[in-house]
């Protein structure tokens, strides 16, 4: 196992293009991969591909870390291929629409030409139902289940310079809240017994000073300067970002 030092290093050279280094971090952390990919099995999604999802997420994770995250490595990966992989899942899963529901909307499509053709218009989804003996929610969802959704690649207009429609999205903070939540897990877990009871009892379980002075047996006073302490521990670890 490769300590902390060792793999700060390999991940200084991997950014540099150092393959050696790559393969080394895909090989030490593979067995963390593998462990967070049983999490998504049976998911309609085969075990490899969900391996080979994940491996982009520790990708990702190499091209990003920074030592002053002042986490481990193997910390900052776990988020990492989980929303890798989670990100798949909701962006590129398959939706599977059946085969009844395909063949309805051929049929819907070729009564549509046929009505248009003899009455020059398109029928009314009121028209369609009828025809079909269906409710008219029926025919809506029907024609909408051939809709493609549109890519958030998709540029503005017909030319290769526009903007697309990413660029007009909100910026994704994920990334930044996912450090500060490991920093304060990170930090919490450093605290001794006391300290740590104490953020537990007000942020976690909303107790006011008072009731925990009474459970620790200590004066308001006391917790309140305690908990300002921890506080400026927590300010100061998070104030490396």
């Amino acid at each position: 196992m490769l300590t902390h030092e060792q793999t700060i290093e390999l991940i200084t050279k991997a950014k540099k293009g150092d393959q050696d280094a790559k393969s080394t971090l895909f090989q030490e952390n593979s067995p963390l991969i593998k462990s967070l990919v049983k999490r998504f099995l049976h998911k309609g999604i085969e075990y490899d591909d969900l391996y080979q999802i994940g491996t982009i997420g520790l990708l990702k994770a190499i091209n990003n870390f920074d030592e002053k995250f002042n986490v481990k490595f193997s910390t900052y990966v776990v988020p990492m291929v989980i929303g890798e992989i989670k990100r798949f899942m909701r962006d590129d899963g398959a939706i599977k629409v059946s085969r009844s529901i395909k063949t309805l909307n051929l049929k819907i499509k070729k009564f549509i030409d046929e009505y248009n053709k003899t009455n020059f218009k398109k029928p009314t989804p009121s028209e369609i139902a009828k025809h079909f003996d269906i409710d008219e929610s029926e025919v809506i969802f029907v024609m909408d289940s051939a809709t493609m959704p549109i890519s958030i690649y998709t540029p503005f207009e017909d030319d290769s310079n526009s903007l697309l429609l990413i660029d007009r999205l909100k910026p994704d903070n994920s990334h930044e809240d996912m450090l500060n939540n490991l920093l304060l897990k990170e930090t919490i877990k450093s605290l001794d017994k006391r300290d740590k009871k104490i953020i537990l009892l007000r942020y976690f379980r909303d107790k006011t000073q008072s009731e925990i002075a009474k459970e620790l047996g200590v004066s308001q006073v006391q917790v309140s300067r305690l908990e300002n302490k921890v506080l400026e521990k927590i300010r100061d670890k998070l104030s490396i970002m």
